[in-house]
């Protein structure tokens, strides 16, 4: 019986483990895709000046949705943590 409850909370302990390392990740590859998305436009702006307004709209449009994204996995990899 000790046993038992040992292997249950040793799954429950992986089980938060794994949803610290899983909000991590994914609040590092928002950090990722963010720097590529700011790279680029900066790029882009240096070759075609006149474009700048449309530039960093669409920048912004886009970080926004990576960031949602990444929010989004955040919050499951905790729900999932804690059931």
């Amino acid at each position: 019986m000790t046993s038992l409850l040992t292997i249950l909370l040793a799954d429950v302990a992986i089980a938060k483990a794994g949803a610290v390392i899983g909000a991590g990740l994914a609040a590092v590859g928002a950090g990722i895709g963010i720097g590529n998305i700011g790279g680029n436009a900066l790029q882009s702006m240096a070759r075609q000046p006149e474009m700048k307004g449309d530039i960093v709209s669409n920048m912004f449009i886009a970080a926004a949705l990576v960031e949602g994204v990444a929010l989004a996995a955040v919050a499951l990899a905790f729900i999932v943590g804690l059931a």
